[in-house]
């Protein structure tokens, strides 16, 4: 049995899919490449599809992992052109690994977000994460299953930082971007939890909703500071594993964009 891992994005409108919109159209492109999934055994056999650690809906995102089990050998990089040709425009595979490793989702340990806060000037901004970052502890409220839950934002964020827009995308209005490094922790700190701990220290409310993207999610790496590919570990052991089985994968008749 092959495994092979593969990272896709959320792009514009496409944001606002739900985990289980993209489970339909990923599983509808697998059927429409003739990917020869693995299955599980019982009654209700389902294709065996691992996703780790999804972005919340609204969210873009860059850096969205999942992992196949395939019955048969086929070329990773064939595989994810087949795919991604079968996924809605926004929902985009870009990059696809087999994997020769354990532990995808141990790897996903931190995220790399940015926030475009319309309507913020960036010196406000850049005062709120003074406050925020000198803070020891942050308590922030979110609504859970069993009521209001209380908890700490500020312990899980790395690096937090206001920055310029770019030219072309400040406009006439004041606009501030964020960028923030959040590691996975229980429960988890989420870019919308950070924005609310800039509220309660700094009073900074943005009249309009953060755009909110991942930029990339892995294994962060305390002594710089950065968070690492996931999917590098496979690449760096594929050089070690003899190509022994020359299996690529074509495209099925009729194959095209969904």
């Amino acid at each position: 049995m092959q495994r092979i891992r593969l990272r896709y994005t959320k792009r514009g409108r496409l944001r606002f899919t739900s985990h289980r919109d993209f489970q339909r159209a990923f599983e509808r492109a697998l059927r429409r490449s003739e990917v020869p999934m693995a299955y599980s055994a019982g009654f209700t056999p389902h294709p065996k599809v691992s996703y780790a650690n999804a972005a919340p809906t609204g969210t873009g995102s860059e850096a969205e992992f999942l992992e196949i089990a395939l019955t048969e050998a086929r070329d990773p990089g064939t595989l994810r052109e087949l795919l991604d040709a079968s996924m809605p425009d926004g929902l985009d595979i870009i990059d696809a690994v087999e994997a020769h490793t354990s532990g995808l989702a141990d790897r996903l340990t931190a995220s790399v977000w940015e926030m475009r806060l319309d309507g913020v000037d960036v010196e406000d901004a850049r005062k709120a994460v003074v406050a925020f970052l000198d803070a020891e502890t942050v308590e922030v409220q979110r609504r859970a299953k069993n009521g209001m839950r209380t908890f700490d934002a500020r312990a899980a964020v790395a690096e937090l930082q206001a920055l310029d827009p770019q030219p072309d995308r400040s406009g006439d209005r004041p606009c501030a971007i964020l960028r923030l490094v959040v590691r996975h922790v229980t429960p988890a700190v989420r870019p919308d939890d950070v924005l609310s701990g800039l509220r309660v220290v700094a009073d900074l409310a943005p009249p309009v909703p953060a755009a909110v993207t991942r930029l990339a999610q892995g294994l962060f790496d305390e002594e710089s500071g950065t968070v690492t590919d996931p999917l590098a570990p496979d690449r760096e052991a594929a050089t070690a594993v003899p190509a022994d089985r020359p299996a690529v994968a074509t495209a099925p008749e009729g194959a095209g964009s969904a």
